[in-house]
């Protein structure tokens, strides 16, 4: 018979306790961010239902269409964008040099650091309908939620500078529609920059036949050429 060598012992008990408060945080946090998620889905159904409903006419050339691609992401293409909604099934904790690390909302209950992640990001509608495998997409934001529901963003001005107080900011349907709607609103503001004449000067045989077959195989991306972190000089201020 096997004999257990391991005694419950106030160490061993302490490590048993801590595994099982940090397992049982991780999985509330686990389900505020999944609750979050389909607060986002729901409003983005919305906005495609309403916009096909008030503005039928205009839907013929300028569509908008919401795709739930599975639990954890959903799509909402609109005009010549895609924008992408991913939620990671990790926690993560912020870096201890994050700046909401040093606010009295943190400081009085370390366990608010850990948070769920549902990271959005912009892709041109055309790189999917046309399957261009190499084109760029960017991280236009990423939300970041509690054990309470609270949350914070990191990401472009539109949606960064409006909505960040950890302490008071709580995700409600109300909320999440503000979100999608500056996401939205950044993103038709973010326009396709003509790209560098000396980068695109030089293409393959392969490139050309792919051209051919609309299959373009020529990265593209809003900020081709660019810094995008750096490029402040054209985003709407």
């Amino acid at each position: 018979m096997h004999q257990n060598l391991i005694t419950m012992d106030e160490t061993t008990d302490a490590l048993c306790k801590l595994l099982i408060s940090k397992g049982e945080l991780k999985q509330n946090i686990f389900q505020e961010t999944l609750n979050a998620m389909l607060m986002f889905k729901e409003a983005a159904k919305e906005f495609d239902e309403a916009y096909r409903d008030q503005y039928e006419e205009a839907h013929d050339k300028v569509t908008v269409h919401y795709t739930n691609r599975n639990q954890y992401e959903f799509q909402l293409k609109f005009a010549g964008d895609i924008l992408v909604f991913i939620m990671h099934t990790n926690i993560f904790e912020f870096s201890r040099d994050h700046e909401v690390m040093r606010t009295p909302y943190i400081k009085e209950d370390k366990d608010r650091s850990y948070c769920g992640i549902i990271q959005i990001f912009n892709f041109l509608a055309d790189s999917f309908k046309y399957n261009r495998i190499n084109d760029l997409g960017y991280m236009i934001g990423r939300v970041m939620i509690n054990k309470e529901g609270h949350y914070y963003i990191e990401g472009k001005r539109e949606l960064a500078q409006v909505f960040n107080n950890f302490s008071t900011n709580k995700i409600t349907p109300e909320n999440v529609h503000s979100i999608l709607r500056s996401a939205i609103e950044y993103t038709i503001n973010f326009d396709l920059l003509l790209p560098n004449y000396d980068e695109m000067k030089i293409i393959t045989v392969n490139d050309m036949l792919q051209f051919e077959d609309q299959n373009i195989t020529l990265q593209t991306g809003k900020r081709l050429g660019f810094r995008f972190e750096q490029d402040t000089s054209t985003e709407k201020k």
